[in-house]
């Protein structure tokens, strides 16, 4: 699974256990919340500073994002080539 896909799954998944809407999210990390959607629909990849914002905003620790275990639902899942 390519990292952009774990990305998109894992801050789907802390959005919605904080019951936030994009547009919240979007609010509390200072970011548009066509870019939030973008992310999630693997459409844009985030830079490492708008990761630093949004683990801030879901009060998680950054590399929450890029957990292979989260995404996947598997450890045994082969990665993407």
């Amino acid at each position: 699974m390519r990292l952009r896909s774990v990305l998109a799954r894992n801050l789907r998944r802390l959005r919605w256990e904080r019951s936030l809407s994009q547009e919240e999210l979007a609010a509390r990390a200072g970011l548009n919340r066509n870019y939030v959607g973008m992310l999630e629909r693997e459409e844009s990849a985030a830079s490492v500073d708008v990761l630093e914002r949004l683990a801030e905003a879901l009060a998680v620790d950054p590399t929450e994002f890029l957990s292979r275990d989260e995404a996947s639902g598997s450890q045994s899942a082969a990665p993407a080539n």
